[in-house]
C-alpha cells in the first residue's frame, strides 16, 4: 500500500510543481519582445507538433512581437497538399498568429516532401532572401565590393530546427543549413557590422527524453543553465518556453493537431501529442556562430 500512496502523492505533486515552474519562467526567464519573428518549417503540422510552445509564448499580445510562418512544402507526399495548406492556416490561427496572410507556403520542385530528400541549403537561403532581404536579391549582379551600409532585413529573429531536425527528418535538418546560409548571405562582405537577424534553433534531445512529456522539465532546465551563454536581454543566448496544462497551453496545442490537422491524425500521432515533450516545452539556442 505504501507504494500506492507514494504514487498518489507524486501524481498530485508533479503537475503542481510543473505549473509553478511555468509561472516562474513566464515572469523571470528571458523572452523576446517587440520583435519581427519568422518561424521556418518544412511541412504543415511542424508548427504544432514541434513549435507549439514557442508560438503560444511569443504571440502573447503583451510581448509586442509580430510572428510569421514560412513553410517550404505543402506536405504533398500522399497527394494531400491542398488540404494540408488549409490545415496549416487553421492551426496557426489557433496558436496565436495574427492573420492568415502571415502564414504562407513557398513550394519548389527542388524541395520535395520526402523522408529521403536533403534540401539544398542555397535554395532555402534564396527563398528566405526574397521576402526578408530583397536587397540581396537585387544586388546579386552588382560588384562584390564591400557595401558601405549596414546589413538590413525585414525580420529580427529567425526560428527553425537544429541540425538534427528533432525527428531526424532530412527536410527538417536542411532548414538549419539553409537558415545559416541566409545569415551568412546577410553578412557577406560586411565584417564589422552586427547581424540584424538572430537565428534560434530548436534543441534535439535524446530519444528517451523526447517522450517524457512535462517530466522532462528538470533535464531541460539543467541543460539550459549549463549551455546558455550570458547575453543581453535583447538577444538571449537561449530560450525556454513551457505550456500550461489548460486553455492557451497544452490543450490548445492538442487542438491545433486534432482539430486543424485532421488529415494527419493517424493512430501513432495520438501517441506523439500525448507523450512528446515538444508539445509542452521548447528550448531554443541562439546560433552565435551562424555567420
Amino acid at each position: 500500500m505504501d507504494w500506492l500512496i507514494t504514487l498518489g502523492v507524486l501524481a498530485l505533486a508533479l503537475p503542481s510543481l510543473y505549473l509553478y515552474t511555468v509561472s516562474v519562467l513566464a515572469t523571470r526567464f528571458p523572452t523576446l519582445r517587440n520583435k519581427r519573428i519568422c518561424l521556418l518549417i518544412a511541412h504543415p503540422d511542424d508548427e504544432a507538433m514541434f513549435f507549439a510552445p514557442t508560438l503560444l509564448a511569443l504571440t502573447r499580445p503583451e510581448l509586442g512581437n509580430y510572428v510569421k510562418i514560412l513553410c517550404l512544402s505543402s506536405g504533398n507526399a500522399y497527394g494531400l497538399g491542398e488540404t494540408r495548406k488549409k490545415e496549416l492556416i487553421k492551426s496557426c490561427m489557433m496558436l496565436g498568429v495574427h492573420k492568415e496572410d502571415d502564414v504562407w507556403i513557398e513550394e519548389s520542385p527542388d524541395l520535395p516532401d520526402s523522408m529521403t530528400a536533403t534540401w539544398d541549403a542555397t535554395k532555402i537561403s534564396n527563398l528566405l532572401c526574397v521576402p526578408f532581404a530583397p536587397d540581396l536579391v537585387n544586388k546579386k549582379s552588382a560588384s562584390a565590393k564591400r557595401p558601405a551600409n549596414a546589413p538590413t532585413a525585414s525580420i529580427d529573429v529567425l526560428i527553425t530546427f537544429d541540425r538534427h531536425g528533432v525527428s531526424g527528418h532530412p527536410n527538417h535538418a536542411s532548414l538549419y543549413y539553409g537558415a545559416r546560409g541566409f545569415i551568412s548571405a546577410l553578412m557577406r562582405d560586411r565584417s564589422g557590422w552586427a547581424c540584424p537577424v538572430d537565428l534560434y534553433t530548436l534543441t534535439t534531445v535524446p530519444l528517451f527524453r523526447k517522450y517524457m512529456g512535462f517530466f522532462d522539465i528538470v533535464a531541460t532546465l539543467i541543460s539550459w543553465a549549463l549551455h546558455t551563454p550570458m547575453r543581453d536581454r535583447a538577444h538571449p543566448g537561449g530560450l525556454v518556453f513551457l505550456c500550461g496544462l489548460g486553455a492557451g497551453g497544452v490543450s490548445t496545442a492538442w487542438r491545433a493537431m486534432v482539430d486543424a490537422h485532421k488529415s494527419q491524425m493517424v493512430w501513432f500521432r495520438y501517441g506523439w501529442i500525448t507523450f512528446s515533450r515538444y508539445m509542452v516545452m521548447n528550448d531554443l539556442r541562439l546560433e552565435k556562430n551562424a555567420v
